[in-house]
């Protein structure tokens, strides 16, 4: 049953931001939070260890398609990525392959294995449609090759890559292949030995439903051999409580009964609401919709559609750097279904989001007259200010900037 009859009956289309969770989950998480907070930690980790060292990663084996001694948990997955490759030994001639979806934290972890090791970035081309270039990648690959970074899905929109076909591809030669699970696990079939892949992250609180920072990594034998020389392997782990609500959230989840796939009514109450623009590259989609609109700003889109009700999400071009800001992309929606949705949640999104871009703009509230401006501020003398120290700037909402351009040259080399 939908948990919206239960609660405040908002509609939840924000699991890929953040999955609504489920009450046996939050009950776990309270129920284990309280016992540590009475009893310590070390009585937690024993009260628990069976269910943090046998019973989660048998069900994260089940999930994910790897053996249970591949699982780690771990506090997310961009932290996990960044983990394995702050300790990958590459050399100045090794090359590493991302692509236009990268995440910003992804993309970031990236540029410091290259300033840390000297080896040359590239980026997988894409194909006219938006899908990744394997054509391209088929044609470039060698040893020379060290390893290949590729999202499942990305988080500023909904395509679907081909993981099995890249990992088919780079089966033959001695790459490592990275794949970053956090917005496929939990609404897509993943598994790791079709895809071939020795790195796999994802994190728990997105469309399986469990607590923030509680993640996870399928990491195989051959990249564990890797690192054993430079540090090992080292994943900081979830909190004792976070870890057994992500426990149970894996049983909600695989006994959850199959449900309606219901992005393509998603996508389709998107392109019928005028003056909507859908950002959906490539021809396979998954359960995340990104669109934006011509005339009304995605935050405000997502306000008037919080008023009625329906929760969606913000995305800011920053977030993807490589691929929306090209497009001139700056805000959007995204909007994503789970298979706790029903019919009845897109209709009422459908007409909340016509609602939302039509109704006009509020008009300015008037208030009491101005106030006679207050006196100047004196200017700072001479002596007060410190030469060559920047000026305080207001707080404010900052991004990670990491657009390619001409004052970011040579960060980042496309495919050629």
């Amino acid at each position: 049953m939908n948990e919206k009859a239960h609660g405040d009956r908002r509609i939840h289309l924000n699991s890929a931001g953040a999955g609504r969770m489920p009450a046996a989950v939050r009950e776990v998480l309270t129920q284990w939070t309280r016992f540590e907070d009475r009893h310590g930690p070390w009585e937690l980790d024993e009260r628990l260890e069976d269910v943090l060292h046998r019973e989660i990663h048998q069900r994260l084996a089940a999930l994910l398609g790897t053996p249970p001694g591949d699982t780690f948990l771990c506090t997310g997955a961009a932290e996990a990525f960044a983990a394995v490759l702050s300790r990958l030994p590459l050399g100045p001639r090794a090359r590493v392959w991302t692509t236009p979806y990268e995440s910003a934290a992804n993309l970031s972890a990236v540029l410091a294995l290259r300033t840390r090791t000297g080896c040359r970035t590239e980026v997988v081309p894409l194909r006219p449609d938006g899908d990744l270039d394997l054509e391209w990648m088929a044609r470039h690959i060698g040893d020379d090759v060290a390893l290949v970074c590729v999202p499942h899905v990305p988080s500023g929109c909904g395509i679907v890559h081909p993981v099995e076909d890249i990992g088919r591809i780079l089966a033959p030669y001695r790459c490592l292949y990275a794949v970053d699970a956090s917005y496929a696990v939990g609404q897509l079939p993943v598994d790791a030995a079709r895809i071939g892949c020795h790195l796999l992250t994802g994190d728990g609180w997105r469309f399986l439903r469990g607590p923030y920072a509680a993640g996870f990594a399928g990491v195989a034998p051959r990249l564990r051999e890797v690192l054993a020389p430079h540090g090992g392997l080292f994943l900081a782990p979830p909190h004792g409580a976070a870890a057994a609500a992500l426990n149970q959230a894996l049983a909600l989840h695989a006994a959850a009964p199959s449900a309606e796939d219901l992005a393509p009514r998603l996508r389709a109450a998107v392109q019928d609401t005028a003056g909507t623009e859908l950002i959906a590259p490539g021809r396979l989609q998954s359960g995340i919709v990104t669109f934006r609109h011509q005339d009304v700003s995605a935050a405000l889109v997502r306000r008037r559609l919080a008023d009625r009700g329906v929760v969606v999400w913000k995305t800011v071009a920053d977030e993807v750097p490589l691929y929306l800001p090209e497009r001139g992309v700056v805000t959007a929606v995204r909007a994503s279904v789970h298979h706790d949705n029903s019919a009845g949640d897109i209709e009422v999104f459908a007409d909340a989001l016509k609602d939302a871009v039509t109704r006009p703009a509020p008009l300015p509230a008037r208030g009491p007259a101005p106030a006679a401006p207050a006196p100047a501020a004196p200017p700072v003398p001479a002596q007060a200010q410190v030469p060559g120290k920047p000026r305080a700037r207001a707080a404010g909402r900052r991004h990670l900037a990491l657009v390619p351009g001409p004052a970011a040259a040579g960060r980042l080399q496309p495919g050629a």
